[in-house]
């Protein structure tokens, strides 16, 4: 005989794949993946600050404070840019 879920059991089904997913996520990062596609991190040395770049979706990490020490030297684009958040 089988039985239909009901409408929670569907709902703490999918909240379980969604926690599972975001706990994939995290510890991709700690094992030097990126957070989006978990491709490998790769780090790229830029302006004085290790940045991390993924290998397959191109997209730049930083951790924590980094961004600050970028933007502390102040000129070009991402001086720029902290001009108009200060």
């Amino acid at each position: 005989m089988h039985v239909k879920p009901t409408q929670q059991d569907v709902l703490t089904e999918r909240e379980m794949r969604t926690v599972e997913d975001e706990r994939q996520r995290v510890l991709a990062v700690v094992r030097g993946r990126c957070p989006k596609c978990a491709g490998e991190l790769v780090p790229v040395p830029y302006r004085g600050v290790e940045r991390d770049t993924c290998s397959r979706c191109q997209g730049v990490w930083l951790d924590f404070g980094e961004l600050d020490q970028m933007l502390a030297e102040g000129t070009g684009f991402l001086g720029s840019i902290r001009r108009i958040f200060t």
